[in-house]
This record gives structure tokens, C-alpha cells and sequence, in this order.
């Protein structure tokens, strides 16, 4: 096996030994453990672990024989677990409709190489945000869409992303509700950045009806997609204090900053094998450092 850093991400019943055994695992194969986080729910007796190792030429294993090796201890332990070389990057599509700073700021990180990713295309219901496209040299995809269209332009959808092999869509203000049927295509593939902190003001004109409540916090909650409209796993949160004195066009671009923050936290520890869905909820593990 050629020199890399393998992430593994554990999940199971909460039992005596499972991080002696694992860690011992490795060990006992030639790797060099990196970091190792581990997290236990003692409410719900869930065992949840992230670990990264590191192989070298001196590594005799295959990564099919590593993984025939690890579902031994999986069987054993009852684990629930992924794995990540690392080795190529997580090709990503964002949707967008007519609103821009998400675009920008993933665009911009992207080129500043902040982004562990090759964003592959934009694609919007709208022609709008094609220049911003065109600037960062992105394959840009104008795809309309209307209520007699919806099921066809999910299909074409489906399409260019299976052929073009995408791992990740971020919905970065895809003023679309995708069917239960896109989604399931692409489970657990699929982030939205939506404009409030979830679960207060869900759907359209959030900062409208935040300004007639009078809040004072506003913020924004990026999460993965399902079928249950802005109920998927949460991923990040951000919020902002404000006041009485702020109006709708205050809060809103007060929380267009919070959303750029929260939308590329939420990709990045997506790409970054940070991430283990656990039913409704995310288990989101910090870098190391941060």
C-alpha cells in the first residue's frame, strides 16, 4: 500500500474495549496513528469514532485485504464504519437560483485552494450567477425549471450528476424543494444553507418574519438534505446578535454573512470525512487544532 492518510469513521454499541482493540489494529498492521477522537452517547449507549492512520511502503496490505480484515473486528464489535484514501479529491456541483454571496465565497475558497474538493459545475434554474461562474472558470449549467418541468429537469439533474460522478451538492441557495426521488439518489450527499437557525422560520422570507417577531438572535443552519423539508441533520450553526432597531434589509445581509461561514464549515468537515449521521443527527468532529 503507497503512503497515504486513511480516515476511518466508526460507529456502534457502546462496549468495553473497542478502543483498545481498534487502536490495537492498526497498530498490529503498520500504521501510524495520526489522531484518534472518539465520542460516546451515553444516553443512547453509541459508540461514534474517528480515526486517521497513516501507511507507508513498509504496509503489506491491500485495501481489500485491509478491509477484509477490518470487517473481522466490525462483525465482532457490531461497527458501522466508512473509509477514506484520500487520494482523490470529492468532485462537488453547486446549485444556486438568483442570490450570489454562497456562490462567491465557495468559489473564492475553492481557488484559494481552502476547499479540499474539484468543484466541477454550477448549475441554476436561472442564467443569472453565470458570470460568476465564468470568472472562477467553473462549467456553468443554466437548467429552468417550472411546476410542469420539475420532474423532468430532476431527471436531466440526476443525469449530469451520475455522468459526471459528483460526491457532493451543495445547495447554496437553490431556491428549489428537490423530491424525495432526487434525494435518494444521492443520500447523505446533498447540503443546504438555509437562512435562519433551524428550527425557528423554516421556508420562504425567514428574515421578513424574524424582523415581525422582533428577534434577537438571527443565524443560519447549514444541514444535509432529506425528504423532510429543512429536518435533515444538522451539520453547523452560526448566529448574530441583533436588535430592535434592525430592519429586513439589515437582518438579511447580516445573515448572508453568517451563511457564507456556516455553508463552507458544513462543506468542508463534509469533505474532510468530519461526519458520521447517526439517525436524524450529526456527529461532527472537530480537526484537530481548530
Amino acid at each position: 500500500m503507497k503512503s497515504q492518510i486513511i480516515t476511518f469513521l466508526i460507529k456502534c454499541p457502546d462496549q468495553k474495549g473497542l478502543v483498545a482493540k481498534t487502536t490495537n489494529f492498526f497498530y498490529n498492521g503498520g500504521f501510524n496513528i495520526i489522531s484518534c477522537q472518539q465520542y460516546v452517547n451515553s444516553i443512547e449507549d453509541k459508540f461514534f469514532m474517528r480515526i486517521r492512520v497513516v501507511s507507508d511502503e513498509t504496509v503489506a496490505l491491500s485495501k481489500k485485504q485491509l478491509e477484509e480484515r477490518f470487517n473481522l473486528l466490525a462483525s465482532e464489535f457490531k461497527i458501522d464504519w466508512k473509509v477514506d484514501y484520500g487520494r482523490i479529491k470529492q468532485k462537488v456541483a453547486i446549485m444556486v437560483s438568483n442570490t450570489s454571496h454562497n456562490l462567491y465565497d465557495l468559489l473564492h475558497r475553492h481557488k484559494e485552494e481552502k476547499l479540499n474538493c474539484d468543484i466541477t459545475m454550477v448549475v441554476s434554474n436561472h442564467e443569472k450567477l453565470k458570470p460568476i461562474a465564468d470568472m472562477f472558470e467553473i462549467p456553468f449549467y443554466y437548467m429552468p425549471v417550472s411546476k410542469e418541468t420539475k420532474d423532468s429537469q430532476e431527471r436531466e439533474l440526476i443525469d449530469l450528476f451520475t455522468s459526471h460522478h459528483i460526491d457532493l451538492i451543495v445547495m447554496a441557495r437553490y431556491m428549489q424543494i428537490l423530491s424525495s426521488n432526487f434525494i435518494g439518489v444521492f443520500p447523505e450527499k446533498i447540503i443546504n444553507i438555509h437562512h435562519s437557525f433551524l428550527p425557528a422560520f423554516q421556508g420562504a422570507n425567514p428574515y421578513k418574519r424574524a424582523y415581525e417577531r422582533g428577534v434577537k438572535l438571527i443565524g443560519a443552519t447549514a444541514h444535509y438534505a432529506t425528504e423532510y423539508l429543512d429536518e435533515g441533520p444538522i451539520i453547523e450553526q452560526g448566529v448574530e446578535r441583533v436588535s430592535h432597531e434592525s430592519t429586513p434589509t439589515s437582518l438579511k445581509k447580516i445573515g448572508a454573512d453568517i451563511e457564507t461561514m456556516v455553508l463552507a464549515r458544513a462543506v468542508s468537515c463534509h469533505l474532510n470525512n468530519q461526519i458520521i449521521i447517526d439517525g436524524n443527527k450529526a456527529i461532527v468532529f472537530p480537526e484537530p487544532g481548530e
